[in-house]
């Protein structure tokens, strides 16, 4: 446990190094965070007057549970599975997976939430080793998913909204993580390791013979564009089994049913 602590107050030291070093960065980072939270907001609102429903975005209700869904996500990303068919430094991870719950529960607000407080509780616990370009790839492309199926959701919440919504989300995620991809990160990365970006290119076309030699668009489309496909496909396909039974839990309607059950019978 001391360890465990000790390594935690190492990374933390560390990662104020690291903001110093990328104070233009990190602000970039957040002024991003602090967008697609308004626009998350702004679309839950949307979706409330729709429904004619009035209710709090935020309630210490909603507020635990995003803390406990952010806690189980962060355990999830760290656990990666390497995937055959990409280089090392891309892996599948189920990170997703209860955010995607969370925020059908909670709505698009809870879900951009979840996925920053994902990305803080990862600092803490293993800090960066990219200065942070990777954490913004990974929330950016996170919120990709989420936030495009928790909106749909958020305006019809039905069996065939749910299916509709993780459907597009995974489209979403499978273009948009891709394009970032080739357009900037694969050209950071190579910036911030000083190497040539065909060096990285080279590590796609050792492991996958479809990879073009120098061309990131067949990296992005053989590597790239599988890996957020799978990963968008098996969390929507987990989440649309096991939503559905969990949300009464997740939303306190049980315990709202049994306390008007002994209330009709002590009536």
């Amino acid at each position: 446990m001391k360890e465990f602590f000790g390594k935690i107050a190492t990374n933390f030291t560390n990662l104020g190094h690291t903001v110093a070093e990328n104070v233009v960065f990190v602000l970039t980072f957040i002024g991003i965070i602090a967008a697609l939270f308004l626009i998350a907001v702004a679309l839950e609102k949307i979706a409330q007057r729709r429904q004619g429903v009035k209710e709090k975005i935020f309630t210490t209700r909603k507020m635990a549970m995003v803390g406990m869904f952010s806690a189980l996500a962060t355990i999830l990303m760290l656990i990666e599975i390497p995937l055959f068919f990409a280089p090392s430094f891309y892996k599948l991870d189920f990170s997703e997976l209860p955010i995607l719950i969370g925020t059908f529960a909670f709505g698009p607000a809870a879900g951009v939430m979840m996925e920053f407080l994902k990305i803080v509780l990862k600092l803490f616990v293993k800090g960066t080793s990219t200065a942070f370009v990777g954490e913004l790839a990974n929330f950016a492309v996170g919120c990709s998913l989420v936030l495009t199926a928790s909106v749909i959701y958020s305006f019809k919440k039905t069996k065939k909204g749910a299916l509709a919504a993780c459907l597009i989300g995974t489209a979403v995620l499978t273009v948009f993580g891709t394009a970032f991809n080739a357009v900037y990160l694969l050209p950071t990365f190579a910036k911030m390791y000083n190497m040539p970006l065909e060096g990285l290119l080279a590590m796609g076309s050792a492991v996958n013979p479809l990879v073009k030699e120098g061309s990131i668009l067949s990296f992005v489309a053989v590597c790239v564009a599988p890996l957020n496909l799978i990963k968008g496909l098996a969390n929507s396909i987990i989440v649309l089994l096991v939503y559905k039974p969990l949300s009464p839990v997740l939303k306190g309607e049980v315990k709202r049913a049994k306390r008007r059950e002994v209330a009709s019978e002590n009536a």
